[in-house]
């Protein structure tokens, strides 16, 4: 397995979708090329090392490489504000290697809706109590199964009426096109943390 105290070849940026310990030794590793770091788990501990590094040079972070999974989000952010009658779910699907539940993506979702909805709670295993739904529930669902890419739904629910927000990945190519395409901007910044909402995405 490699890992950051190797001999690194030559590049102009790292791009690494791999595992939050290793994204740990990255960081603290002493490579100074920009870094697109794609992994998820351990988020709020990967966020303030990155941060860090940002000091020295660029660092962009996104749990999703999808420029589409992006829209959603803004969609999502745009959108909670407007339904605040609306009951909130939900879901993602993945495959069945995927080891960690919920998704990257979802808690990135459900992150968008608690800046609209301060009172948000998570809600996982409403089987394990009897009672009505409260206003301040946000349900999570995760799906694991075949060969299933990715496919992440917000759905409002109101008074005779639903919304329903989805975004669906029929390839693995889009998450690695976006970092790739996300490198070659960031090679061209300064230092700094970028994310979708500051990098610039033509």
């Amino acid at each position: 397995m490699f890992t950051p105290s190797d001999s690194l070849p030559e590049a102009d940026a790292i791009i690494d979708f791999s595992h939050p310990a290793l994204v740990k030794e990255l960081l603290a590793s002493g490579t100074s090329l920009p870094l697109v770091i794609a992994t998820t788990g351990d988020k709020e501990e990967l966020v303030r090392l990155m941060q860090d590094k940002a000091e020295t040079q660029p660092v962009f972070f996104s749990a999703n490489m999808s420029y589409g999974v992006h829209i959603l989000t803004e969609l999502v952010r745009f959108a909670t504000p407007l339904l605040g009658n609306f009951d909130i779910e939900l879901t993602e699907k993945h495959h069945n290697q995927k080891v960690d539940a919920p998704s990257g993506t979802l808690v990135k979702l459900y992150d968008a809706i608690k800046e609209a909805r301060q009172e948000a709670e998570p809600v996982y295993d409403r089987h394990e109590t009897e009672a009505k739904r409260s206003g301040s529930e946000i349900g999570i669902h995760s799906v694991r199964g075949g060969t299933i890419v990715g496919e992440h739904e917000v759905l409002y629910a109101g008074h005779d009426e639903t919304i329903a927000i989805q975004h669906t990945a029929q390839s693995k190519d889009i998450f690695a096109n976006g970092a790739i395409d996300v490198a070659e901007k960031l090679i061209t910044k300064p230092n700094g943390y970028y994310t979708y909402s500051n990098l610039g995405v033509d």
